[in-house]
């Protein structure tokens, strides 16, 4: 996929040759066979305007390929100016890696190379009859260097069969030079399927908008073509999405939510609203005319959808890409775009490899088997689900059952390959069936863990039986989401709707609401049916009636929307194991409802006042109850009746006055959610008995009087989130009281939350705190908080203290500790050295700095106002998605805008500079990138640069040299393990006059060959007028692995080359560091102190030298370069056990 590997190239290959021996002949054909594989070629006589100066255009051509051939002919040599070409071509393969191939036409190599026979007559013309002698010597180096690389000499060959010997080697080398080569290698067939995108694509050829489709039948592989496509591109544009299963989605949620998601990706604000898919559609319009980006529409049936998601070109900015899958293909054309791929099946050795791969877990069939492999190949007429279907049921098989198989195949000659894959769900053991039915009808694109409990509840035993469905392809997971393709989805539904064709009662699934109203309004329930899964209801004015939930007595799975039903509900199936009524329209569930099996009842955001007015026999497999925002819920259930409940969810019941005392029974209860239950006024004592809770939410619940007295009985608390429960009823002074074990409350002292308390007796297992807008004054907070050795979380926000006790340092594993908005707080303590995450903004009486003892410890959060740091320049961090402005350290009323600022700004200072050595805070920013790229916060390719005052490169950059280049020979796999990039860094000094604004480049070379270079990657830094001083400084800039180009070719790359230009600065020393997952902790090793690291400046740094060991080769793990596109988004804070 070369054009799209170099996109900065203009053309493919370049073409130097003596016009009167080639041009007619041999040059010419060349052209042609270069031309009709797709490759771009510059050849003079087709690619000059007249009136253009030649030899400049000549010079641009060749810069702007990534190939020369040159053609030395008998006259060659005598052609001053393909002399000068070839100068030309020798500076480009030694300064950018271009790569270059001799053709030897009719000439012999040896006298080209030495410069004897006719080539050196020619020569020896030319130094009689040029004074400049500079320049003949010039063309000798180049002839001599260019006709000593491998090429190829013609002699006594056809001619044919030379130039398609040399097409297919020009096309070879550039799909190697592509980035794609390395995610094509995982699907068989997919690198001639990238090339082909590649010329339709023609990136960095055209500013033009251009609209791709790409058509095929289901299962030919159109999806997986687009997304290796947009994994490769997305990083090049200024904004991307990934539209995935536009037809599903708009069917069951409209349009809206995919607009919402281009806005959402490409803007990278989630907060967009569109009210209307038509004025979406003017939003996309209005707000990406002017950006450049890559669009996906996968899976596009109805015109509508085009035209509200990408209706026209002029919709993006210059240079903008949108792909279109599709099975119609005149709804392709009728949208008018550019280009139609036209996905062909595999060829007959592609679909033999895949087949084999799943049927041999091998390249190759071996005895029995090769003819009967044939046989199958030949019936799946290479496409590629059915080679991987039919491969992955036959796996593990004698020779007799393949042939049975292939039988059972040939019975059925001309079906559809629904009914090819039919044989595979045949297969399958009954369970493992139901399991599949379910996911085809209810849970494709589902998250993972959710449909796995859903299961669970269904006594499927999914852990089993999901692996079963992975192994034979019928379904992939993906993103934690489990996928099954179109056609195995049609199959599945197929199956189910053939169980009666005509009516849907009669049939064990129902997804689609026609079906389901079909039923509920004509009475048609029955036995048959087992699960009913709506995500949406589109219900207008019909009336249903919940009558004919009583007839469906094997109902095991019933999942509604917002189902409104015009009479009451009296029966629903005691069969059932998973209940989901999202808006359920009744105050109660029936009396006659008493499931025996039912695992999980989720009945969210309905009218339901209590569950049950009355529960007659217990319910001994309920695990799960959410009723969360129900908010006419008065009260809950006795919980006698509920023995074995593990999760408790009313969050949000905002008129739930009281919980039932019986509480204290779940002895297996962990997660108890009572956030925002404005009306609870109490909670019963006997919640202390509780003694397996782990997750207490009690946030917003503002009319709280009191917690119970024994709340740190609650042993194996983990978390507990109170935020807002003290606004108005509780003594805040004893708030902390009700933390302690009862056992050792000492109420016999006036002031007992000051006092010492034993640590090895208190919440030793809490884990995260928040007690924040608590009310919480001076002296509420005990004087040692070592009573919570495993806190990791502490918020303390929007309280009224005025110090934080001095303890607090002892709590070794506190990373997130949150005071904002403490108007009060005056001074700060010593804070642990294990804090990452500090949040302190509107701490508007603090006075003192921060304190020394974490200054060199702390993320970029904390760094995010450098107001007197002297010794910082500039820092900019491309790719973050906050921005906030920073203040000029030169004292001047310029504020000049950051992209480093990840907070509020704080009217604090950084720490004294003179406490920071330069490392330090370099390694600070590096450590904050790095950690928080691997978390999926912020794009992986993000670069970051800084300049900072200095004239020593430290230490910690173990390959140093003086001047402006520098050349590493770094050891065998040393990309093998977890490499995450390389970090560079300059001394340099301004030329005398200081100019008005100075660019420093830095481009980066792997040796792949003797006299091969490979470009890399490049970066630059612009420092503004108000940043130039007299003093030396340091420019520091570290490239992730994922914005260099070429990661196929890292094997051979262990050769590298650093080069520093600049026509205003002198750089005066360079250093070099390949960076390492593990150097993520090693950064900012909270428990070891700076020095210990070696990182001082003043260390002594044994240049060029890293053992074999350090590079930890042995284990081969890779660092996950995912997306991506996902990873774009500003990760979100989830609770996962809310």
């Amino acid at each position: 996929m070369a054009s799209i590997a170099a996109s900065s190239c203009k053309y493919d290959v370049f073409l130097s040759f003596r016009g009167e021996d080639t041009r007619k002949n041999f040059t010419s054909h060349l052209y042609a066979g270069l031309c009709q594989k797709g490759i771009i070629t510059f050849k003079d006589d087709q690619e000059l305007e007249r009136g253009k100066t030649i030899s400049q255009e000549l010079l641009t051509a060749i810069q702007d390929s990534k190939i020369s051939i040159v053609i030395f002919s008998r006259s060659y040599a005598s052609s001053s100016w393909c002399l000068d070409e070839l100068v030309q071509i020798f500076e480009c393969m030694k300064t950018q890696g271009q790569m270059v191939m001799p053709v030897f036409y009719h000439v012999n190599p040896t006298e080209v190379r030495k410069q004897t026979g006719e080539c050196g007559k020619s020569f020896a013309h030319h130094e009689q009859r040029f004074n400049n002698l500079h320049n003949v010597q010039q063309w000798r180096t180049a002839m001599t260097a260019l006709a000593n690389l491998s090429g190829w000499d013609l002699q006594d060959r056809h001619e044919s069969e030379l130039i398609e010997e040399i097409v297919k080697d020009v096309l070879g080398k550039l799909r190697k030079s592509s980035l794609v080569s390395s995610a094509a290698k995982n699907f068989v067939g997919m690198s001639s399927r990238l090339l082909d995108m590649s010329m339709y694509l023609e990136m960095g050829q055209t500013e033009d908008v251009y609209f791709i489709g790409i058509w095929g039948m289901g299962g030919i592989g159109k999806t997986t073509i687009a997304r290796v496509v947009y994994e490769e591109l997305a990083s090049q544009f200024e904004g991307s999405s990934f539209l995935a299963n536009v037809r599903e989605v708009d069917e069951k949620h409209g349009l809206i939510p995919l607009q919402k998601q281009v806005l959402s990706e490409i803007l990278m604000d989630r907060s967009i609203t569109i009210w209307d898919a038509y004025s979406g559609a003017n939003e996309i319009r209005n707000r990406l005319h002017g950006k450049k980006v890559f669009i996906v529409l996968d899976d596009v049936n109805q015109l509508e959808q085009l035209k509200l998601l990408a209706g026209m070109h002029d919709w993006f900015g210059k240079g903008s890409r949108v792909i279109i899958t599709s099975r119609d293909e005149h709804l392709l054309t009728c949208h008018g775009v550019d280009k139609i791929y036209r996905v062909k099946g595999l060829n007959d050795d592609e679909a033999l490899h895949l087949f084999c791969l799943k049927a041999f877990k091998n390249d190759y069939p071996t005895g029995d088997y090769v003819e009967l492999s044939h046989h199958f190949v030949n019936y799946c007429t290479g496409l590629p689900l059915a080679l991987e279907v039919l491969g992955s049921f036959l796996f593990c098989k004698s020779v007799n059952e393949w042939r049975s198989a292939l039988g059972r195949l040939k019975k059925v000659p001309n079906q559809e390959i629904l009914g090819k894959l039919y044989i595979s769900f045949n297969g399958l053991e009954e369970i493992e069936r139901k399991i599949f039915l379910d996911i085809a009808c209810f849970f494709n694109g589902e998250d993972k863990d959710h449909v796995m409990k859903v299961l669970v509840s269904c006594g499927f035993y999914p852990d089993i039986g999901m692996r079963v469905l992975i192994n034979k392809s019928l379904i992939t997971i993906s993103k934690e989401r489990i996928w099954m393709h179109d056609l195995l989805q049609e199959m599945g539904r197929e199956i189910v709707r053939q169980e009666s064709p005509q009516e849907p009662g009669k049939r064990s699934r129902l997804w689609l609401y026609k079906d389901v109203e079909h039923v509920l309004s004509n009475d048609k329930g029955t036995e048959q049916i087992e699960g009913i899964v709506l995500d949406s209801c589109n219900q207008e004015d019909e009336q249903l009636s919940a009558k004919a939930f009583t007839k469906m007595k094997r109902l095991r799975l019933l999942k509604l929307q917002n189902l409104h039903l015009s009479q009451g509900l009296e029966h629903l199936s005691n069969n059932l194991r998973y209940l989901e009524w999202d808006g359920y329209p009744f105050k109660y569930l029936p009396s006659t409802f008493q499931p025996d099996n039912l695992v999980e009842l989720r009945m969210r955001c309905g009218n339901m006042e209590q569950l049950w007015k009355e529960i007659i026999k217990p319910l001994k497999m309920l695990k799960v109850i959410d009723l969360s925002y129900s908010i006419s819920l008065i009260k809950t259930i006795d919980f006698k009746y509920a023995a074995n409940l593990e999760k408790l969810n009313l969050e949000g019941c905002t008129r739930l006055l009281e919980v039932h005392q019986s509480i204290g029974d779940l002895k297996r209860l962990v997660l108890l959610n009572l956030k925002y239950c404005k009306s609870l006024t109490r909670l019963p004592n006997t919640i202390c008995d509780l003694k397996s809770l782990k997750f207490l939410y009690l946030h917003g619940c503002s009319k709280l009087e009191k917690l119970p007295d024994r709340l740190g009985d609650m042993t194996s608390l983990e978390k507990l989130y109170a935020g807002g429960i003290t606004t108005r009823h509780a003594p805040s002074s004893k708030l902390w009281d009700f933390f302690l074990p009862s056992r050792l409350l000492p109420w016999k002292y006036p002031n007992p939350v000051v006092m010492m308390l034993p640590s090895s007796l208190a919440l030793r297992s809490l884990r995260s705190l928040d007690l924040s807008y608590c009310n919480l004054v001076e002296e509420a907070l005990p004087s040692d908080l070592s009573c919570f050795p495993s806190l990791r979380t502490l918020n303390l926000s929007g309280n009224d203290f005025i110090s934080i006790p001095s303890s607090i340092s002892r709590l070794s594993k506190l990373e997130d500790f949150q005071f904002a908005n403490c108007k009060k707080l005056q001074a700060f303590p010593n804070f642990p050295s294990s804090v990452l995450h500090l949040s302190m903004d509107g701490c508007t009486a603090l006075k003192s700095l921060l304190p020394k003892s974490i200054s060199r410890r702390f993320e970029l959060e904390n760094l995010c106002a450098a107001v007197d740091c002297k010794s910082i320049l500039c820092v900019s961090v491309d790719g973050l998605t906050a921005q906030e402005t920073i203040r000029n350290p030169f004292g001047t009323n310029t504020i000049r805008p950051s992209s480093l600022t990840l907070v509020n700004c704080f009217k604090l200072f950084e720490v004294q500079s003179k406490n920071i050595t330069v490392l330090a805070r370099l390694t600070s920013y590096l450590h904050y990138l790095l950690r928080h790229t691997s978390q999926g916060l912020y794009n992986p390719s993000t670069h970051l640069s800084m300049c900072l005052a200095g004239s020593e490169i430290p230490g910690w950059f173990n390959y140093q040299s003086p001047g402006s280049s520098l050349e590493m020979h770094l050891p065998p796999y040393w990309w093998a393990t977890k490499w995450m990039g390389f970090a560079f860094c300059i001394e340099f000094g301004f030329h005398e006059p200081l100019p008005d604004s100075s660019n420093i480049f830095c481009d980066l070379h792997a040796r792949i060959a003797p006299n091969q270079d490979l470009f890399l990657g490049h970066s630059t830094v612009e420092i503004p007028k108000d940043m130039i001083v007299t003093s030396d400084q340091l420019w520091f800039n570290y490239m992730p692995r994922i914005s260099l180009t070429c990661l196929d070719l890292w094997e051979s790359c262990n050769h590298l080359k650093v080069t520093f230009s600049s026509d205003q600065v002198t750089v005066k020393y360079c250093g070099f560091r390949a960076i390492y997952s593990r150097d993520v902790d090693d950064l900012v090793a909270c428990s070891n102190p700076f020095q210990n690291l070696g990182l001082s400046c003043n260390d002594y740094v044994e240049k060029n030298k890293r053992s074999h060991d350090d590079y930890g080769c042995g284990s081969g793990e890779e660092l996950n370069e995912v997306g991506n596109l996902a990873s774009k988004r500003p990760r979100m804070p989830v609770d996962p056990e809310s």
